[in-house]
Formats: structure tokens, C-alpha cells, sequence
């Protein structure tokens, strides 16, 4: 009778570690035993920037490990939508994805937000020294701490200089009363567009074009690579492009942390290493699209227009610094401040 408890307690242990091991952030591998890593992003577009970085990664991760690590790139083949890709990551259905600082919010990381602020940087070199620098370091451990290291920050990428682009040009910022905007909905980024006049609109990215060409929405806002390769500069409502120049971007590249820390001291090197160089691959292909797409879009007859910013950055400041204060990144923001 006792040994039969003892065997019975012994097959309880055992199943529990076995339920423990089966979790959503356990290594896979290929049947061969290589290491398979799923990155993703939710461009469509082949020729986009976050491909090339996407398949930088890929190149060097293969390669410095003799094939004993395999990156499967999917270009908005699992989520069109960021918010997709950090739930996909957080479940452990994608290994590494990019997302931009508001989507992180909603995982209760509100500090991220602050990379969201319209007008937060003055130029590129400006983006360049603060997430190259101490500041980009303090974030990094930020999101690592609170994500409870479900998410490791492996990189930021540029997503371009975002611009508005309409139905009709602006002018002064009042042009933008009552327009509907294609933007974020929630957020710093919303609060800064209603602040103009403008109406917030969560337009989904992958139905914008339609959006746009049967008007059920006036504008959007984005950098040239990712709206003109999307075709919205040929469309009624996308004709006019107006250099606002509001957002130097942020792109966060995300690994599972938790999974991360699986990998050996070598493998892990070498992810790193990946990160880097698509770091280095993706911002060559945005600021060399940037200028190339700009001038396809006034080619293909989109109409281009400067404004004085101005009074966009005096709209800007007060929430920016509103949000600081409400998420406690002051000191953050005040580094930044003295960067430029």
C-alpha cells in the first residue's frame, strides 16, 4: 500500500513538471534540432524598409550560426495589424516582431508612449542621439522590467519623417478643422491631432487605400516609404502632401525575453549581432526611400507643400509635457530636450 502512494505521488510529480515545461515560451525546434525563430512585421509591401531589416536579420542569424538557427520572415503574412504582433509575441506565436511605441502601450508599458509624441524630435541626428544613448538604454530596461522580461529590446529602427497627406493641402493648422485623420485613437498621438481640429480615425492600415479612394476618410499621416509604396498618394484623398514633419519615428524590434534567456551564451551572441546589423540595414533603406519615394510621388502627380511647424511644435509641447508628468518620465524627457 505504500508503495503504491509513493508511486502515485511520484507520477503526480512528474506530470506537473512536465505541464510546467509545455509552456508557450518553450524553445522550438525544428525536427532536426535547430533553433526556428518566427519574425514579423505588418508591412506587405517587398520593397518596404522593415524587410530589408527583417531579412538582414535572417541573413546574419543563419549565418554566424552554420544554419543551426532558422528565421522564417513573415511580412504581414501574421498580423497586418502591430497590436497583432504583440499579442502574437506575448503568447509565443512569434519570436521577434516590430511594433511602434503606442501599440506597447496597451501591454501597461506607458512610459514606451513617450517615443509617440508628435514633435519630440527636432531632426534625425536628434532621434539618433537619444536612441543611440543613455536614453535609449533607460527605455530598453524599462520595457524589459515591466514587461516581467516577456519582452527584450533587441534594436530601434526608424520608421521615417511622418508627414500629412489629404484631400486638400495645409496651409496653417487651422486647415485641419474638422478633417477625419487616419491615426492613432487613443494616446499622445490622438491627443496631439484633436488638439489641431483634426478627427481621429482607426481606420485599419490594410484598409486605408479603399479608405482614402472612396472617402470615407480625408487624410492620413506617415512617412513616404510606407504610404506612397501603398499607392495612397494616387488616390483623391492622398494627393496632397503637406511636410509636417511631426514624428521622427520609433520602431521597437522585440524578442521574447523569457525564451531569449533559453538560448546558449553563443546563440544568444549571435541574435544580438542579427539585431544590429538589421538596426544598420533597415534606417539605410529609410532615409535612402525617403527621398527616392518622395520624388515617385510627385512624379505620379502628388502635390507637395511646406508649412511652418511651428505652431503644430507649440500644440505639441504642452501635451508632451503633460504626458511626461502623467507617466512619470521627466527626467527622460528632459534628457532628450538637452540632446538637441
Amino acid at each position: 500500500m505504500l508503495k503504491s502512494k509513493y508511486t502515485f505521488l511520484l507520477l503526480v510529480i512528474v506530470t506537473i513538471g512536465l505541464l510546467t515545461g509545455c509552456n508557450n515560451t518553450a524553445v522550438e525546434t525544428n525536427g532536426d534540432g535547430k533553433i526556428k525563430i518566427i519574425a514579423a512585421h505588418n508591412q506587405t509591401s517587398p520593397d518596404n524598409p522593415y524587410q530589408t531589416g527583417m531579412l538582414k536579420f535572417k541573413e546574419v542569424a543563419e549565418r554566424e550560426s552554420n544554419g543551426s538557427i532558422e528565421v522564417e520572415v513573415h511580412a504581414g503574412t501574421i498580423g497586418t495589424e502591430e497590436s497583432q504582433l504583440v499579442e502574437k509575441l506575448q503568447l509565443g506565436a512569434a519570436d521577434v516582431v516590430l511594433v511602434s511605441p503606442g501599440f506597447m502601450t496597451q501591454t501597461g508599458i506607458r512610459e514606451v508612449d513617450l517615443f509617440s509624441a508628435p514633435y519630440l524630435f527636432t531632426s534625425y541626428d536628434h532621434w539618433l542621439s537619444a536612441v543611440d544613448g543613455e536614453v535609449g538604454k533607460e527605455m530598453a530596461e524599462i520595457i524589459n522590467e515591466k514587461s516581467n522580461n516577456s519582452f527584450k529590446l533587441l534594436g530601434y529602427w526608424s520608421a521615417g519623417v511622418r508627414h500629412y497627406y489629404g484631400k486638400k493641402p495645409l496651409n496653417t493648422v487651422d486647415d485641419l478643422k474638422g478633417v477625419s485623420l487616419r491615426t492613432q485613437t487613443s494616446g499622445v498621438v490622438s491627443d496631439f491631432w484633436e488638439a489641431t481640429g483634426a478627427i481621429p480615425s482607426g481606420i485599419s492600415w490594410g484598409e486605408l487605400y479603399q479608405g482614402l479612394q472612396q472617402d470615407v476618410v480625408d487624410s492620413s499621416e506617415n512617412a513616404y516609404p510606407f504610404f506612397v509604396q501603398q499607392s495612397h498618394h494616387t488616390t483623391p484623398n492622398g494627393k496632397y502632401i503637406t511636410e509636417t514633419g511631426h514624428d521622427y519615428t520609433t520602431r521597437f524590434l522585440l524578442i521574447n525575453g523569457e525564451k531569449f534567456d533559453q538560448y546558449s551564451e553563443e546563440h544568444q551572441e549571435i541574435l544580438l549581432n542579427a539585431a544590429e546589423a538589421s538596426v544598420k540595414a533597415e534606417r539605410e533603406a529609410t532615409n535612402s526611400q525617403d527621398i527616392e519615394y518622395r520624388e515617385k510621388a510627385v512624379a505620379e502627380g502628388a502635390i507637395v507643400n511646406d508649412i511652418d511647424t511651428q505652431p503644430f511644435i507649440d500644440i505639441a509641447r504642452p501635451i508632451l509635457e503633460d504626458l511626461a508628468k502623467e507617466i512619470e518620465v521627466e527626467d527622460l524627457l528632459q534628457k532628450i530636450i538637452d540632446l538637441e
